[in-house]
């Protein structure tokens, strides 16, 4: 005991040696390890952990130095004053580590503030604390007393729950003149025979007493005794005989309980009880024998009583033991060989081995998904298998160099947004009779990847918006779609800037680029502008991304919003004012003047009427509502005043009307005075006149080439569609004294015309339209533009 101290001694210093090298190079978890023989009293110091691990023992207490490990670990205690640890409970090592080699019981000792952890290996060392015994206290042989010298008994063995070192090591036999002890090593066990060394003499002896003594390696060595009796019985000088050294028979597995397989059949050529024979399986078999077969002990006929499965066992070598009934019974051995022939019982058996989680939807033909395993526990054509796929997927199994091994590869090419997900049916069929198979089900996800730009649902849209729009206010909403996932379907919007010509509308617009909504960021006018184009881009958020534009067709409706310009009367000075000399003796219907106005607007909006907001006498002047011209409506009487004045208002026909007055004063004159005065007034009226006519020719042929310019645009538009976008413009060449516009326009199932004063009988005006439009019934159908007024 002394020298394992001292021995332990040296191996703590060493400890702190390596310790100390360790800490200098860094920081490295160690593991203690200590050893205590078992059987040890209550309180054996095993080591001092705290200077092992080099812990200050002041601040053990303090720092909660104790041991946190499971239930075994009772057996031990460290004291926080010193760091000891020590035994706390009675260690018995057969009880905790039964047959192992080594016995080793782990602590984990935490040490906190900082916080600690360290690993200690107790290693239990084996004691002779256990005595060899035997299974029996007492062993009897039945011995013919014609036994042959050197015949072996074998005899119950001992055993010693101690180990290896402390087993079994020797048979002892009392001193005896005829027998002695031989042993048999088996594995790691001994196992003692009886030996007859002398002939023996029933007149003599009839019956020995010996005690066999079984030695372990203990020292001081241990030992445990069993009494032996062999009594000498009379002579039975033959043997039973088998009529077959070795039986030989095939049967199916999973054969039926109860069947008979085989007979043996042995003979005794003695009489009486020394020719009855009973049978018996050898002693020696596997258990399992025992459980699947039994022999009757009077018949010889072998039967099953067991399960028999041929892919566990295909042989069975049964020793068949014939004993006679003599005094003392002769025995003889035969060997049963039980071929078992294989029968098709056994499914196979799928292993999958998925590689990928997800299959990226553009993967090449040939990328391996899954491995697949298939094994049948059958053997011959019971175990020869074929592996197929379910149908109509695009994958299929490539054989690899070993058996039964197949690489599941994909076959064409994938399409998530056709198929995101396949379940995949994996059939293991053998060529047994009947087959047996194995199905088993493979789901293959199928991963996104960028491979679909974003779609509009419509292109292009048009869309009908109302001039004098607010500033900022949305105009419409666009939205497109993304057949792929996730980011890859994340859409964002953007303008297609144009080139900065005059034409290019996109620079006095603005998109949502998260919802695609449509802002006008300046007001729109009619007049200066009927229609324009512009283009949105979806753009989604893959690698690379992907995108698609939209054509925007917009048409801008026309509102009352010009109020009718006077274009005569006009004086020099700006006035709405002219003056207009007439003979009193003009007749009924003679033209006094003519007022002529014009509206930048157009249908209704751009219709006038003239009316006499005030007249002098209304029996002596008339005012054509459409055309502005002043006749008399009777001849005039010496009664009349020779001066008359008439105040005419001119108003558009617009929902909230819009209106302008002239003033024309009328002087009645003596034909003579009328005459004389002509020359002159026709030719200051000619100077006027020219000068009205040439802006009046100015303003409509700019107002008639914007005119003309918007047709053509329009009509270019519509023929690049089809033939239900064609447009058709109407203008009214027989009104007189008015400038107007007609124009017909479609939207989806209805057409749309803006006139002039003179209109179609049975046009209907569409509520909302400021009296500016009217719907011609139209027959011919065609899908609205989807477009989302916000």
């Amino acid at each position: 005991m002394e020298g394992r101290r001292q021995r332990r001694g040296s191996g703590y210093w060493w400890i702190l040696r390596v310790f100390a090298l360790v800490f200098c190079l860094g920081h490295v978890s160690a593991q203690i390890r200590y050893s205590v023989p078992e059987g040890v009293k209550e309180g054996y110091a095993v080591g001092n952990v705290a200077k092992d691990l080099g812990l200050d023992a002041n601040s053990l207490m303090e720092r909660r130095f104790r041991i946190v490990s499971g239930s075994k670990d009772a057996l031990f205690q460290v004291n926080q004053n010193n760091g000891v640890l020590s035994v706390s409970n009675d260690i018995d090592r057969e009880v905790l580590c039964e047959d192992n080699a080594a016995c080793l019981i782990n602590l984990k000792i935490v040490v906190e503030n900082p916080l600690e952890i360290h690993y200690v290996a107790v290693e239990i060392t084996d004691i002779n604390d256990n005595s060899p015994s035997f299974p029996e206290k007492e062993q009897h042989f039945e011995m013919a007393e014609h036994t042959a010298v050197g015949t072996r008994f074998q005899m119950h063995a001992a055993r010693d729950s101690d180990t290896a070192a402390y087993s079994i090591r020797a048979y002892k036999l009392s001193r005896d003149d005829t027998f002695e002890i031989d042993f048999r090593r088996n594995d790691e066990d001994k196992i003692p025979f009886l030996v007859l060394k002398k002939p023996l003499d029933r007149e003599n002896t009839k019956e020995h007493k010996l005690i066999l003594t079984a030695v372990d390696g203990g020292n001081p060595s241990k030992s445990g005794s069993m009494n032996v009796s062999i009594t000498v019985l009379d002579i039975n000088d033959n043997r039973p005989i088998f009529n077959q050294d070795m039986y030989s028979v095939t049967i199916e597995e999973n054969i039926a309980v109860g069947t008979v397989i085989v007979k043996v059949n042995a003979t005794d050529r003695d009489e009486g009880l020394n020719s009855d024979i009973e049978y018996t399986l050898g002693k020696t078999l596997k258990r399992k024998v025992y459980d699947i077969f039994h022999i009757d002990k009077i018949t010889g006929e072998i039967s099953v009583k067991g399960q028999i499965d041929f892919e566990d066992t295909e042989v069975f070598k049964l020793d068949v033991q014939a004993t006679d009934k003599g005094q003392p019974p002769l025995s003889a051995e035969s060997r049963v060989i039980i071929k078992i022939q294989d029968v098709n019982d056994n499914k196979p058996d799928i292993e999958l081995t998925s590689l990928l989680n997800s299959v990226p939807e553009d993967s090449k033909p040939g990328t391996v998904i899954a491995l697949i395993s298939v094994t049948d526990r059958d053997s011959g054509p019971n175990g020869k298998i074929t592996v197929g796929l379910s149908e109509n997927v695009n994958f299929e199994l490539k054989p690899s160099i070993q058996d039964n091994m197949y690489s599941l590869v994909t076959k064409t090419l994938l399409d998530r947004e056709e198929t995101s997900v396949y379940d995949i049916t994996v059939t293991a069929s053998d060529s047994g009779q009947p087959p047996l198979s194995t199905s088993k089900i493979l789901n293959v996800q199928i991963a996104d990847v960028n491979d679909n730009a974003p779609e509009f649902p419509q292109n292009p849209l048009e869309i009908y918006l109302m001039e004098n729009n607010a500033p900022g206010a949305s105009i419409l909403s666009v939205s497109a779609t993304d057949k792929d996932l996730n980011e890859n379907a994340a859409i964002t919007y953007n303008l297609a800037r144009g080139d900065g010509l005059q034409n290019d509308m996109s620079a006095f617009l603005n998109v949502n680029s998260d919802n695609g909504i449509v802002y006008a960021l300046k007001s729109l006018d009619f007049e200066t502008m009927k229609t324009f184009q512009f283009h949105i881009v979806a753009t989604d958020s893959g690698t690379p991304p992907l995108r698609s534009n939209v054509t925007i067709n917009v048409y801008i409706l026309d509102q009352n919003d010009n109020p009718p310009v006077i274009l005569y009367p006009v004086n020099a000075n700006g006035s709405l004012e002219c003056v207009e000399e007439i003979p009193r003796n003009v007749n009924h219907g003679h033209l006094v003047s003519k007022v002529r106005a014009y509206d930048a607007d157009i249908g209704y909006n751009g219709w006038l009427l003239f009316s006499l907001q005030e007249v002098t006498d209304h029996t002596l002047f008339g005012l054509d509502r459409y055309t502005g011209q002043i006749r008399t409506l009777r001849s005039f009487t010496e009664t009349d005043e020779a001066q008359h004045k008439m105040t005419i208002l001119i108003k558009d026909n617009g929902n909230t009307s819009l209106s302008a007055t002239a003033t024309v004063i009328v002087h009645i004159v003596e034909p003579k005075e009328a005459f004389a005065a002509s020359n002159t007034i026709n030719k200051a009226t000619n100077e006027d006149e020219n000068d009205v006519t040439f802006y009046l020719i100015i303003t409509l042929g700019s107002v008639s080439g914007l005119f003309i310019i918007s047709i053509i645009v329009l009509i270019v538009m519509q023929c690049s569609k089809s033939t239900d976008y064609s447009s058709k413009y109407l203008q009214d060449t027989n009104y007189d004294g008015t400038l107007c516009h007609s124009i017909q326009y479609r939207s989806g199932d209805k057409r749309y015309m803006l006139v002039g004063p003179r209109m179609s009988i049975g046009s209907t005006i569409v509520p909302g339209s400021n009296g500016n439009t009217l719907v011609v019934p139209d027959r011919r159908s065609r899908a609205s533009a989807e477009v989302r007024r916000v």
